[in-house]
């Protein structure tokens, strides 16, 4: 019992749990019965559970190439049947209702991809430079990317891009082949833009990028969201008094604005206390990481950690009006038990590193490399 409570990061844990609560005092109405609060509750239990349990399993079956790969490969099988089985919400095919709940695979996708990712970096870390390596790897994340893109699903589509470019960037792959990659895509784009767009696509792509430029129609989201944020001032209005989320002036505060309803409520100093304990899982997932047996469990780390920014950078930029709204939730706070869940099972499985964590020895190595 005692070496399974080393296992837990106790102070990654603890900054976690009041993460926790101020999604649920942020999604609570205070007045009546909240289904999304009580609901909320039972996704925290559920994914608190799995992390314990996680906790106490030997990852060392993740550096085969047959496991990972056929993780895959079910993964992308299920985002492909979403395409014609999914049901709709909002126009988008990302969900598979069944009934009393709904799967969404395109959360437990991004850990696959992290995964996919280490265990093909960590083999060939010797050859990293080589340009082939950006483009084997681009393929792995671009082809849950499109079929993430097509349901059409552009947050999660954009995480994963950040994940492929951050754990690209870690790697050590040649940073002049990776800017000559984005060279070729920006022209490419230029072109499309130029020669190939009608002037109505433009406009949608403009309006895209720069959402405020049309607050009473595709901009009003992003807009409100910038007046919650501002009329937070420096304490805020007080838990359960944000008029832009409890009037429903802000749409989906529980989960795409949840930021903007928190320090709407809370502040200017609440926002910095969300940064801060941000900051510390951070910290402790990038420490977990650096402790890996293998660059297979450092660099799975390290994926995480780029998981974790990239969706709490995303969403904080779209709530306060600098980045195209996306959809993105932000981890621990928003409500949603698919996203919940996975990065409680991303967390569970550094965890259970933690039990061989050490220093790699050399057959570790020779062993990884070789496939075995």
């Amino acid at each position: 019992m005692r070496a399974y409570i080393k296992n837990i990061d106790w102070i990654l844990f603890l900054a976690i749990i009041p993460l926790l609560a101020a999604g649920l005092l942020t999604m609570d109405s205070f007045v009546s019965e909240n289904s999304f609060f009580d609901k909320q509750v039972w996704w925290i239990v559920i994914s608190l559970v799995v992390f314990f349990a996680l906790s106490a399993v030997d990852f060392r079956f993740l550096r085969q190439t047959g496991v990972v790969v056929s993780l895959f490969l079910f993964f992308c099988f299920l985002l492909a049947t979403l395409l014609f089985a999914g049901s709709a919400i909002k126009g988008a095919r990302s969900w598979f209702d069944f009934g009393a709940f709904s799967f969404q695979p395109s959360d437990p996708l991004k850990l696959v991809v992290i995964l996919m990712l280490a265990k093909y970096f960590s083999r060939r870390h010797i050859e990293i430079a080589h340009v082939r390596h950006i483009l084997v790897s681009g393929l792995y994340a671009g082809i849950p990317f499109v079929l993430v893109f097509l349901q059409p699903d552009f947050g999660s589509a954009i995480i994963i891009f950040c994940i492929w470019l951050g754990m690209i960037i870690v790697s050590g792959v040649s940073k002049k082949h990776l800017a000559l990659v984005f060279l070729l895509g920006a022209i490419v784009f230029g072109g499309l833009w130029v020669s190939v767009l009608e002037s109505y696509q433009k406009a949608r792509v403009m309006t895209f990028i720069n959402p405020l430029a049309d607050i009473h129609g595709a901009g009003y989201n992003a807009y409100q969201s910038t007046i919650a944020v501002g009329s937070g001032g420096l304490f805020g209005k007080g838990v359960g008094y944000g008029t832009q989320s409890r009037l429903k002036f802000l749409p989906e505060y529980r989960t795409d604005f949840i930021f903007a309803a928190f320090v709407e409520e809370w502040g200017f100093i609440g926002a910095l206390v969300l940064f801060f304990l941000f900051g510390v899982v951070i910290w402790r997932i990038l420490a977990n990481a650096l402790l890996g047996a293998t660059n297979f469990e450092m660099l799975y780390g390290m994926g995480l950690a780029i998981f974790f920014m990239s969706h709490f950078i995303i969403h904080v930029g779209i709530n306060i009006g600098l980045l195209p709204v996306t959809g993105t939730t932000v981890p621990f706070l928003s409500y949603g038990g698919s996203h919940l869940l996975t990065e409680f099972i991303g967390l569970g499985i550094l965890m259970g590193m933690r039990q061989y964590a050490r220093p790699a020895h050399r057959d570790a190595l020779k062993n990884e490399f070789l496939g075995i």
